[in-house]
């Protein structure tokens, strides 16, 4: 039993690792003119020296698998593969290269728990159990990872949108353009939503208009705030609407949005706490209060035995 829980640590430590090397972090300049290549436009100033040796090699045949499978899959949805990535900020990984990622880390993973077995006499129920979990993880390991991180982001760019309307609404009445504002509050923001103000900026530095990068971002960020952002702009825009009258309704509409969010939760947490209370503190109540009470008991009906 001991070493069943080594080998599936090991593999879980694998998984970690992979799923680190799935999100690490490029240079500045090359991640920026990979980000603007992911998106049809021409960049090919960028050299292989740019990556990591072991990350390039790597790169290069999780692109060759995933080119080899997708083309025999008759139902590889690339499309929404490409937008779960893209709401989790993976903007340079094709669709096809992380297909090419999760069938290494499904053959890998396997792999290490049979040298592990075979090393160490794992019997065969544990030598198949280990197998079947390995392979589960090394497929599911890394969509559930790239999910987990899309809801973080998503959920970060939801907060941060009512300080973005503020600032949007102070530096527009203020005399700024819109596009100006944009590139002030892009400069302001760090984190998910400011990684897509840049992208979007950047895309009208390319030659796209600003409706089309607002139409852009929301499609890498669907989220309720980010749509009515994005929405109330377009149809400002269309309307001849006076972008400072929208931006502060929406500031107001964004504030009783994140007051209903927050009384959502807090309706939610009494349920919530059903189980810590069920399954970690009465236990113990139980054993304070009742323990003495049951000794008695024993060492009564043992002195009457």
């Amino acid at each position: 039993m001991l070493l069943l829980l080594l080998g599936l640590v090991l593999t879980a430590v694998s998984v970690g690792l992979l799923a680190r090397l799935l999100v690490l972090d490029r240079p500045l300049p090359g991640r920026a003119l990979r980000q603007i290549e992911a998106y049809t436009y021409e960049a090919k100033t960028v050299s292989a020296t740019d990556l990591r040796p072991l990350t390039g090699r790597v790169d290069s045949l999780a692109a060759m698998v995933g080119d080899f499978v997708a083309s025999r899959m008759k139902r590889f949805h690339e499309d929404s593969l490409r937008r779960e990535l893209q709401a989790a900020g993976l903007y340079t990984m094709s669709a096809r290269k992380f297909m090419g990622y999760r069938l290494l880390s499904t053959i890998a993973l396997p792999a290490i728990w049979l040298w592990f077995g075979s090393t160490t006499g794992a019997g065969p129920l544990r030598f198949f159990v280990g197998f079947l979990f390995g392979v589960a993880l090394g497929w599911q390991g890394p969509m559930v990872i790239v999910r987990r991180r899309s809801r973080k982001r998503l959920e970060a760019i939801d907060a941060e949108m009512p300080e973005l309307i503020d600032l949007l609404v102070t530096t527009v009445e203020a005399g700024v353009a819109f596009s100006g504002s944009l590139r002030l509050a892009a400069t302001r923001f760090h984190g998910a939503l400011g990684d897509e103000l840049r992208l979007a900026i950047q895309e009208q530095e390319m030659g796209l208009s600003a409706n089309e990068a607002l139409t852009n971002m929301l499609a890498r960020a669907d989220t309720a705030a980010m749509r009515s952002f994005v929405r109330s702009i377009l149809q400002g825009e269309t309307l001849g609407v006076s972008i400072g009258k929208i931006m502060r309704d929406l500031a107001i509409e964004m504030r009783k949005r994140r007051r209903q969010l927050a009384e959502e939760r807090v309706q939610k947490a009494p349920t919530k706490m059903i189980f810590p209370l069920v399954l970690l503190i009465f236990p113990g109540m139980f054993v304070v209060l009742l323990g003495p009470a049951g000794l008695q008991i024993l060492q009564t009906i043992g002195g009457g035995g």
